[in-house]
């Protein structure tokens, strides 16, 4: 998983993630952006669910984290799983509408992330 962090003209922090991994980008663009405490959050709730077979859920603006020991899901919201919507064949996957990667790589993002911001 390949990610890139840029600020635009305005200064601000742009996250653009690897093919399969786009909703992850979209989630730091949409949710953290401005709100870096969601970052605290998520730490606290991956070192509360450590060991453990809970899951934690935060439901954003745009997307919702869905974390457990092992691995981190990000949705849009408006990625529905109404089956009666769905033609013959289609599938639920939207590659820039949902991505997974493990609890380890996630952190490893959230601090390349700070380290950013903080021009490092």
């Amino acid at each position: 998983m390949e990610y890139e962090f840029l600020k635009d003209v305005t200064g601000v922090v742009k996250v653009r993630m690897s093919m399969g991994h786009e909703a992850i980008g979209h989630w730091f663009n949409d949710e953290v952006n401005g709100h870096p405490e969601i970052l605290a959050e998520v730490e606290a709730a991956i070192a509360g669910v450590k060991g453990s077979e809970r899951q934690w859920q935060r439901v954003g603006r745009e997307y919702t984290l869905l974390l457990d020991e092992e691995e981190v899901m990000i949705r849009a919201n408006q990625l529905g799983f109404e089956g009666d919507d769905m033609e013959e064949g289609m599938n639920y996957y939207d590659e820039e509408s949902l991505s997974f990667c493990g609890v380890e790589d996630f952190l490893a993002i959230i601090a390349a992330y700070r380290a950013f911001l903080l021009g490092r």
